[in-house]
C-alpha cells in the first residue's frame, strides 16, 4: 500500500499527516513554543547535591535547574549490575562546581525542572547508539527469536573490536541493508565525536547536541518503501531536508518534494476537515453505524453502534459487518488521535463464536500497522476487548484543546431551570444569613434571565413576598449558564 506524506511547516508549528488508502492515518504535531527537551544533551554545572535525597541539581541553562538523581547516574553502577542498587553514594560521585555532561529524559512539568541521566543514548533510522555501553539489544517489536539473533551478529560484525559503545536496533532495521546499518553507525559515531569535542572547549552551561526536529524525524523514522511521495510546503525547510537527507538519508531524496500549488496543501488532501472530526466523540462509518469515543483520565472508551445501518439476511449478519468495519476505523482512530494507555472496546454483542473471533483477527490485523506498541485481550465475559496502546506522546485532543471553561471538561452544563432553582436557594440562604440588605441583584446569563422573566417569573416573585424584599434580575453576557452572582444593594 503506497502512502504519501505532508509536511506543513510555520514558523510556529510543524504538522505532519501520513495519506494512506485515501484517508489521513497520522497526524503529529509540533509547536515552535513548546517544544520539549527530551533527547537533549547539554554540558551542565552541579549547583548543589542533596545527599539526603542522594540527588543534584544541575543548572544546564533552563528557567530552572534540572533534577538528577543517583540511579540515573550511569558511573554509580557497573555493566555487571546496570539495573540494579547504585553502588555509590551521590557525594562520592558529585560535587558543587563540578561539570558533568547528561541528557534531559523528562521535560520539565509545572513547577519541577527537567530530569536527567548521565547515561546517553542517541536515535537513528535502525538503531540507538550507547556510547557508554557495550550491549547490544534488540527492540521488543522484533518477536523471531531467529531473526533478533541474526540481527544481533549483524550488527556486532560491524563494530571493530576497538570501538566502544553498544547499539539498540529499531524496528526499522528488520528489513535493512548491511549499508543502511553502517550508514547509521557511521552517523551516531560522528554525532557522538561532535558531542565530545564541544564538552572539552565549551564552558558549562552548553547546549551540545539537539534532538531532532519533527520534519527531520519524518525522514528518518517514518519514511519507508511504501512511501511515495514526501510534500514539503516551505521552501526554506525544503532545502534544509534536502541537505539533511543528503547527509543521512539518502534513499529518501528522490521522494522529496517541494509543494508549490496555490491551494494550502492540508486543504488540498482534506486534512484540515480530517482534524476538526477527529476531535468529535461521533465518528460515522461509511456503512451507517458509528463510533462513540471518550477520553477519561484512566481510560478510552470506544463504543459500536449499528446505526441507520441494515443489510444481509438477519440482524446477526448486520452486527457482524458493522463490527467488522469498525474494527478497522478504530484502528486508524488510535493511531489519528493518538490514544494511548487502556482502552475499552464496546462491539455490538455477537452471539456466533466465530463471528467474535473473525472481528477479533480483523482488529488485530488492523493493529498491526501502528508504531506503538499494543497488547490486545480477547472478548471478556462482559463482551468487552481490552487494550493497552503505549503512551508515545500527547494525544490530538491534548495538543489542541483545553478544558471548558462552561462545564470544565465535564461534556455537559445545568440546565437554564436547574440554575434558577439554584440561584433561589442560594438567595434564600443569604437573605437569613445576612443583615437585609435594600435590595437583591440577580447577574447571571441571558438564557437564566430570560427563565425568570417568563416560566419562572411566579416563583421569583414568591420569593421576593416571602423575604420582603424587592429582586431585580441583570444579564451579564460575558457569562456562561452555569456562572451567577447575587448582589446586596
Amino acid at each position: 500500500m503506497s502512502e504519501d506524506i505532508l509536511i506543513n511547516i510555520t514558523p510556529q508549528e510543524t504538522r505532519v499527516a501520513l495519506i494512506g488508502q485515501g484517508a489521513v492515518q497520522e497526524l503529529h504535531i509540533e509547536r515552535t513554543a513548546s517544544r520539549g527537551y527530551a533527547g537533549n544533551v547539554y554540558l551542565g554545572k552541579v549547583v548543589r547535591v542533596l545527599p539526603g535525597m542522594q540527588s543534584a541539581f544541575v543548572d544546564i541553562g533552563l528557567e530552572r535547574a534540572a533534577f538528577l538523581h543517583v540511579a540515573d547516574i550511569w558511573e554509580a553502577r557497573t555493566e555487571d549490575n546496570p539495573n540494579g542498587t547504585p553502588l555509590h553514594p551521590i557525594e562520592k560521585l558529585l560535587f558543587d562546581g563540578q561539570t558533568i555532561t547528561v541528557q534531559v529524559i523528562k521535560d520539565p512539568l509545572g513547577t519541577k525542572g527537567a530530569r536527567l541521566s548521565t547515561q546517553i543514548s542517541i536515535a537513528g533510522r535502525m538503531l540507538v547508539y550507547l556510547p557508554q555501553d557495550s550491549h547490544i539489544g534488540i527492540s521488543q517489536r522484533i518477536e523471531n527469536e531467529a531473526e533478533r539473533e541474526q540481527l544481533r551478529e549483524r550488527v556486532q560484525g560491524m563494530i571493530a573490536p576497538e570501538e566502544k559503545g553498544g547499539f539498540i536496533i529499531r524496528t526499522m532495521a528488520e528489513d535493512a541493508t548491511d549499508t543502511d546499518l553502517k550508514t547509521d553507525i557511521e552517523y551516531l559515531r560522528r554525532t557522538w565525536a561532535s558531542i565530545t569535542l564541544q564538552s572539552k572547549s565549551r564552558p558549562a552551561p552548553a547546549l551540545l547536541y539537539q534532538d531532532l526536529n519533527l520534519a527531520q524525524r519524518v525522514l528518518r523514522d517514518y519514511v519507508g518503501d511504501d512511501t511515495a511521495r514526501i510534500q514539503v510546503d516551505s521552501r526554506e525547510n525544503f532545502v534544509k531536508l534536502q541537505e539533511f537527507a543528503t547527509t543521512y538519508t539518502p534513499s529518501v531524496l528522490s521522494k522529496l518534494m517541494h509543494y508549490t500549488g496555490e491551494r494550502p496543501l492540508f486543504e488540498l488532501y482534506g486534512v484540515e476537515e480530517e482534524i476538526q472530526r477527529a476531535l468529535m466523540r461521533r465518528v460515522d462509518l461509511k456503512s451507517g453505524g458509528y463510533l462513540i469515543i471518550d477520553q477519561t483520565e484512566a481510560m478510552t472508551t470506544i463504543d459500536v453502534n449499528t446505526g441507520s445501518y441494515v443489510s444481509g439476511r438477519n440482524f446477526d449478519d448486520t452486527i457482524y459487518k458493522t463490527n467488522l468495519e469498525a474494527a478497522h476505523a478504530i484502528a486508524r482512530q488510535l493511531r489519528l488521535r493518538n490514544l494511548g494507555g487502556i482502552i475499552i472496546l464496546d462491539f455490538i454483542d455477537m452471539e456466533n463464536a466465530d463471528h467474535r473471533t473473525a472481528v477479533l483477527s480483523e482488529l488485530q490485523k488492523a493493529l498491526a500497522r501502528d508504531r506503538a506498541r499494543i497488547s490486545v485481550s480477547g472478548f471478556s465475559a462482559l463482551g468487552l476487548v481490552e487494550m493497552t496502546r503505549k503512551r508515545t506522546r500527547e494525544s490530538l485532543a491534548h495538543i489542541l484543546c483545553e478544558p471548558c471553561p462552561a462545564c470544565g471538561g465535564k461534556g455537559q452544563v445545568k440546565t437554564a431551570r436547574t440554575m434558577c432553582y439554584e440561584i433561589l436557594r442560594e438567595l434564600l440562604r443569604e437573605a437569613k444569613q445576612f443583615n437585609p440588605p435594600r435590595e437583591f441583584r440577580i447577574l447571571a446569563s441571558q438564557v437564566v434571565i430570560d427563565l425568570f422573566l417568563e416560566e419562572e417569573s411566579e416563583h421569583i416573585t414568591m420569593l421576593g413576598d416571602f423575604i420582603g424584599k424587592p429582586i431585580s434580575l441583570q444579564v451579564e453576557s460575558a457569562y456562561h449558564q452555569e456562572q451567577y452572582d447575587i448582589i446586596l444593594m
